[in-house]
Formats: structure tokens, sequence, C-alpha cells
């Protein structure tokens, strides 16, 4: 499994931008925490939340994580730390944990940002129409979110509507045209025909490996693939390996199919910027999932090429 080439996926990444709100949304907490029977964070700890923000804006999940252990530890179901603790498992590509984290996060600071994270969630474990009702409410109570509508574009896209996807990410590019631009525009037979280049300038090594293993492109990977991985795998991500690794075949192994590799067209025309990007992209995740079917670790695909 590969997913886009930034931290774990688009969630973590619009859970970075939206950092700032939370930021904002402190100068209410007294007033808002007093009428919900809760005591607010103290300076001192609303001043370690930026910095475990900070650290999710650096990528830097593990110490985020190890800075936010002494808040949840000293101050356990804050709906304020909630909130942190479910970007950062985000983060971690653990929705999982994050859908359990928001658990009594509803009476946090900023009641969009909970329902905005919480539809994330929900779209990270392919659980598509409560996403969609949660990214709807954060929109109710922020209409200029521009990260819920292209959140929305997305859900509409793995639902098969294509009218509420484009309305929904023209509305994002409005609201906010540096962080969510065009996605390239190729036509199936130019994208595929990038995916054929790239099988043909692999390593002699990795083509022989895959020349009975069909590479197939689809639009987007089908929810039963999702379903199946038990959340383990993102919506958006960029190419997956379906089938057993060669390392954990044996003799006594029913024949079959050798499984197939997935590359899927929407999710990288919407990761890449240009061509060039786009076609680096392709022969990474190709070579990301050639290695999954071979069962490398690491310092394994270096030697193959495949790094």
């Amino acid at each position: 499994m590969r997913a886009p080439g930034f931290a774990h996926a688009v969630e973590a990444a619009t859970a970075r931008r939206l950092a700032e709100r939370l930021a904002h949304a402190t100068l209410r907490v007294t007033e808002r925490e007093e009428r919900l029977h809760y005591e607010t964070l103290n300076e001192t700890e609303w001043e370690q939340v930026s910095q475990v923000w900070d650290l999710l804006e650096e990528g830097k999940a593990e110490e985020a994580r190890h800075s936010l252990g002494s808040l949840l530890t000293a101050r356990p179901g804050h709906p304020d730390l909630r909130i942190v603790d479910a970007a950062v498992a985000l983060e971690e590509g653990n929705p999982k944990r994050a859908i359990e984290s928001l658990k009594g996060a509803e009476r946090s600071a900023d009641p969009a940002l909970f329902f905005h994270l919480r539809a994330l969630t929900e779209y990270e474990l392919a659980r598509f129409g409560p996403a969609r009702e949660d990214a709807t409410r954060a929109l109710a109570i922020h209409p200029d979110l521009a990260e819920a509508h292209d959140l929305l574009a997305r859900i509409a896209e793995h639902v098969g509507d294509a009218e509420a996807a484009r309305a929904h990410a023209e509305a994002a590019r409005e609201m906010d045209p540096d962080g969510f631009q065009e996605p390239l525009e190729l036509s199936e037979e130019e994208f595929d025909l990038i995916v054929e280049q790239t099988l043909a300038e692999m390593p002699e090594k990795v083509r022989h490996e895959i020349e009975e293993l069909p590479v197939l492109v689809q639009p987007l990977p089908s929810r039963d693939m999702l379903v199946a991985e038990d959340g383990a795998v993102s919506p958006d991500v960029l190419g997956l390996f379906v089938g057993r690794p060669r390392m954990e075949r044996s003799v006594s192994d029913t024949p079959g199919a050798p499984g197939a590799i997935y590359i899927f067209r929407r999710n990288l025309l919407r990761t890449c910027a240009d061509l060039d990007e786009l076609k680096r992209e392709v022969r990474i995740t190709v070579q990301h999932e050639v290695g999954h079917l071979l069962g490398l670790d690491e310092d394994e695909l270096e030697e193959w090429g495949l790094g």
C-alpha cells in the first residue's frame, strides 16, 4: 500500500492546517467551558497543545505523541485534548484510535473542528455516509471551511456523486486556491500509457517478477478493498498490492492467482502538480507495491532498486 507522499494522507495535512483554527478557538475557551461545566486548560497547557500542533505541522508524529502524553495523563478525557489526540492518531495512520479519542470530544472548544476531524476519521474507515454527515455539520458551523468542502468532494467521488464532487471541489478552490488546486487532467489512455512506460523502465529483476502479475489501473479503490483492509488503507491511497506476499507462500499452498497491483488514477492526479511529478509518483508507487509482493524490508527495497 502506498499513501500520498505527505505524512499519512490528506487527512493529516488537513488536521495540521486546522491547527490555526483551534488556536483561534482557544480565545473563546474559558467562556465556553464555563457553560459546559468542565475546567479549561491553563495557559501552560495550551502552550503545550500548540507545541503538539507544531510538531504535527513538521510531520513529527512520534514526537507529537510523546509531547501529548503528559497532558493526557494530567487531564484524562479532556475534550480539547481528545481533539489533539485524534489528530495525532490520524497522522500515525491509526483511524481506529482517532475515532475512540473523539468520543466525548463533542464539548471541545471548536465544534466545527470536532465534526471535521470525526468526518476525516470516518472517511479513513470507509464510512462514507457518516463522514458526509459530519463534514456537512462542520460546514453548517463554519461555511468557509475549505477543508470540509474538499473532504465532501472526495467522499462524493467514492459514492459516485460526480455533480456534488465537482461543486465541493470548486468551492474548496475558491476559498483556498493555494491549498486546493485543480487536479491534473489526463485521459484514461494517456494515464495508462504513463503506467506502461513506467513498467518498461523498471529494473530488469523487477520486470521479471511482475511478468505474470497484472498491474491494473482503477479510478479509485473500491469500498470492498478498503473494508477488507479494516482501516489499514486510506481511500486516498495511490497504489495497492492485493494478494499474498511471495515470502509468505509455501509449496503446500493451493495454486491460485498471484494477486494484482492496483494503481488509482484519480488519487494520483489529485496528488501531483505536473506531469513530471505524476510520472515519478507512478514509478515509485508501482515499485513500492512490487516490494509488498516480494515481502521486502526497507534495506531490501534499496537492494532491488525499489527505494
